[in-house]
């Protein structure tokens, strides 16, 4: 059976859920004998250089924006850019093109069709407010017209969505978000907690995500107010960088909570941080299935989230966490102190969350799921080829 060749194309170089999403899905593709080839639209956090000594494929820079540039220089950056993509399309002989944002639907899939290429995957990772309805509605056509063969979306309540805007359910396939296996247990939590500057007796719940609106990140903070001031142990990390920084530190120093709520940047070591954690904590307004919920509960530990889009198709109240209201400081604050009152829920619901990914959300089924996707557009030949991705 012949490997397949298989184009992934992201929007943006950035450390976010989506290129972790689209890195893993490369790296699980090339390591089953497919030929992978990775493309992004534009490098935003100058990782290209960084990603082609780290990953074991080709990656490339369409160079299709550049922020610093506006009107028609901008203009002219994009329409470069796609030519790129239709010449690496042209000339690839490619089986298949995955897409993983919107925009990469829209701008590559087309394209894909142009250049020939028989299976056409798009995916729908989660809700995307404030977006034009023209824009909205080009791509629910592209996808019901057959230019996009099969919408993947992350998750039962993403696919509904996908639905509400005018996508035909038979259009959609529900394929889960998922990661790569990973264990804590042989890293030394002593020094990664000493790292962080935590205290010995100190609870550490850790939240992971882009400082960006949609994370919700000011009502932990707005929570920590309540918690901090019943039980001090309490210490909040939020890992990430973004735009909201100044606003969140300007907050934590109105509150007066600079011992119990850390803004940690950015960092690659993110298993450390998690062994280093007692409690994962998801206060986002929207999400699809974030990868960073998957990570918390891989490393073993219990969840306080949002019931938000794709969590709580994952995340059962009581033996994976606590789930609370969007956008309610005080829900999110009762669910902190009660997991600081009971000790010895906190490992019992770790491990039950390790088992639920274990079980359901490994990158193995979810790419065997893609190759199946990737069959079923090729037909019957090439859903034999897609055998051969399987572990």
């Amino acid at each position: 059976m012949k490997p397949l060749s298989i184009v992934l194309l992201g929007t943006q170089m950035a450390v976010g859920g989506a290129q972790k999403l689209l890195l893993e899905q490369a790296l699980w593709f090339q390591s089953h004998g497919h030929k992978v080839t990775v493309l992004f639209f534009y490098d935003r956090d100058d990782l290209h250089e960084k990603w082609k000594q780290t990953y074991p494929f080709e990656i490339t820079n369409l160079a299709a924006f550049d922020k610093k540039a506006g009107g028609f220089r901008s203009l002219q950056k994009l329409i470069g850019g796609l030519l790129r993509l239709w010449q690496i399309l042209k000339r690839g002989n490619y089986d298949a093109v995955i897409t993983f944002t919107h925009d990469s639907n829209v701008l590559g899939l087309p394209l894909a069709w142009l250049a020939g290429i028989p299976a056409r995957v798009g995916t729908h990772l989660g809700e995307i407010r404030g977006m034009a309805k023209w824009r909205d509605g080009l791509h629910t056509f592209l996808v019901n017209s057959g230019v996009i063969q099969t919408l993947i979306a992350s998750s039962a309540r993403t696919r509904n969505n996908a639905i509400e805007v005018g996508v035909k359910p038979e259009k959609i396939t529900t394929i889960y978000n998922a990661i790569m296996p990973f264990d804590v247990t042989g890293i030394d939590r002593a020094a990664a907690r000493q790292k962080i500057g935590l205290a010995p007796e100190d609870v550490f719940f850790v939240a992971v995500g882009r400082l960006v609106y949609e994370k919700g990140h000011e009502f932990l903070v707005e929570a920590m107010a309540t918690v901090a001031a019943e039980d001090p142990r309490a210490v909040a990390g939020i890992c990430g960088a973004g735009p909201l920084h100044e606003p969140l530190q300007a907050q934590i120093e109105k509150l007066g909570l600079h011992k119990n709520i850390k803004l940690l940047g950015q960092w690659d070591a993110i298993p450390e941080l998690l062994a280093a954690s007692d409690v994962f904590v998801l206060p986002s307004r929207w999400e699809g299935l974030p990868m960073a919920l998957l990570e918390g509960m891989m490393a073993g530990l219990p969840v306080i989230a949002t019931r938000v889009e794709g969590v709580d198709e994952v995340v059962q109240p009581g033996e994976h966490g606590l789930l609370v209201a969007l956008e309610s400081p005080r829900e999110l604050a009762q669910a902190i102190l009660q997991l600081l009152r009971s000790p010895q829920d906190r490992p019992r619901m770790g491990a039950a969350a390790r088992e639920r990914v274990l079980g359901s959300y490994t990158t193995d089924r979810m790419c065997e799921a893609y190759l199946q996707v990737i069959g079923q557009c090729l037909g019957g030949e090439a859903g034999s080829a897609a055998q051969t991705g399987r572990g």
